[in-house]
């Protein structure tokens, strides 16, 4: 969706400060999402092994108990996101411009917080029963109704009115809200044989929740962490030139197309190593997770040899002028984006099987040491210390996506992670 934002908001007459203000707003709503990625982590996880071992109520339990706290978790945040949209975006380095365009932006996508966070709830829920099938489905339409909603509601055609960034906010709400929708009308029709999603309130049940936290604070810490990464990098380029910023973002959204289907497989992985361990099959989670590395690695590296090589007419997808400072960056950032991306498949794949196994502490203790004490430093040292500016600044991420890959085939290769039983013993 956020690509369909960026494409048609790049067609506005201030589009160079527009995808700068969406730049440091993208990077606020991977920030949100950290509260629920660690609900959602310990969830799936739980119900991969509930399912595995065929204990279908457990699973309905978990469905419930985590609806309402993912409810809960939506509404506050989604309000303190509303609320301080621009005080966020100026402590990011943004203008008084640029943050006033992203707060017009930010304000209506955290109001839809709570659909935001049903989605990716429910999505990793089916793909933790082992259905990827239903959720991609509900993904494309909701796509399809943030591209016709963004076409009308951004620049004002189909007798829409001209909103702007405010209309494309509103246009990728709405299709979130219509992805849960189609989702909670899956789960309570039993598509799912014994999966059912009651709609009754229920006490919450805090052992439960805490076990949910439990596996998930590490893997939303974990989140924070890497977060916190791509602002020093985003505040760094800020400094270089406010063009970098726009640069960055289209650079990211672009290369999403080799990402997105490498975090497909890793939930995929997560999801399958969950129930092979909740049935007692070590063997079958390591087959899984093989098998998982090579075909991360061949669809992300193939995918991204092609974004390398057609990175300007990619970028003029976005209406951004040839022979731009904007474009020359943009495409700059794409093909050193493109050289990580082998050593980012094996990481995200091994991250998925992390995750799936509820080894979510391992994971955040290579994120540490590969964010903190490799790839900021040395963003700051090439870009700085070295003199080599926007290029030293990108160059950090390569890097660093070899220590993180290292790091994570290490813990995968010493089988700490492989602990059996619907329950997640840590």
């Amino acid at each position: 969706m956020l690509a369909v934002d960026s494409a048609l908001c790049g067609r506005m007459p201030n589009s160079e400060p527009v995808l700068e203000a969406l730049g440091f707003a993208v990077q606020v709503v991977f920030l949100m999402m950290t509260a629920m990625l660690g609900l959602m982590v310990g969830t799936v996880a739980l119900v991969a092994r509930a399912y595995g071992a065929k204990q279908m109520d457990r699973v309905n339990e978990l469905l419930v108990q985590a609806t309402q706290l993912t409810i809960l978790v939506g509404v506050v945040f989604g309000i303190l996101g509303a609320v301080f949209a621009e005080m966020i975006l100026r402590a990011l380095g943004a203008s008084a411009e640029v943050a006033a365009i992203g707060g017009d932006y930010l304000r209506p996508v955290m109001a839809g917080t709570p659909f935001f966070y049903l989605g990716l709830l429910y999505a990793g829920v089916l793909r933790g029963v082992g259905n990827t099938r239903i959720p991609f489905m509900c993904a494309i339409g909701a796509n399809i109704v943030n591209a016709v909603l963004n076409y009308g509601l951004v620049l004002g055609n189909l007798g829409m009115p001209a909103l702007g960034v405010t209309g494309s906010a509103i246009g990728t709400v709405v299709a979130q809200a219509m992805n849960v929708i189609s989702l909670i009308i899956v789960l309570r029709r039993g598509t799912i044989p014994g999966l059912k999603l009651p709609l009754t309130p229920r006490a919450i049940d805090r052992k439960l929740a805490g076990d949910m936290y439990k596996i998930g604070w590490p893997a939303a810490l974990d989140m924070l962490v890497l977060n916190a990464g791509f602002m020093t990098v985003l505040g760094m380029l800020g400094r270089i030139d406010g063009t970098l910023v726009a640069a960055h973002g289209l650079g990211l959204r672009v290369q999403a197309l080799a990402f997105v289907p490498g975090l497909g497989i890793a939930q995929a992985t997560g999801a399958l190593v969950g129930q092979a361990l909740g049935a007692g099959d070590i063997q079958r989670a390591r087959d899984v997770t093989r098998a998982s590395m090579i075909l991360c690695a061949a669809i992300m590296w193939g995918l991204a040899l092609i974004i390398v090589l057609a990175a300007y007419p990619l970028v003029g997808i976005f209406d951004v002028k040839e022979g731009t400072a904007l474009e020359g960056y943009a495409v700059e950032w794409m093909r050193l984006l493109g050289l990580a991306m082998l050593p980012a498949a094996i990481n995200i794949s091994l991250i998925g099987m992390l995750q799936g196994a509820g080894a979510t502490r391992t994971s955040l203790r290579i994120n540490i040491w590969t964010t903190l004490a490799i790839q900021i430093p040395l963003a700051a040292l090439l870009g700085f210390g070295l003199g080599l500016d926007e290029f030293g600044v990108w160059l950090s991420f390569p890097l660093a996506f070899v220590a993180k890959a290292a790091g994570t085939y290490v813990a995968y290769r010493s089988d700490k992670w492989a602990v059996t039983g619907v329950g997640v013993r840590r």
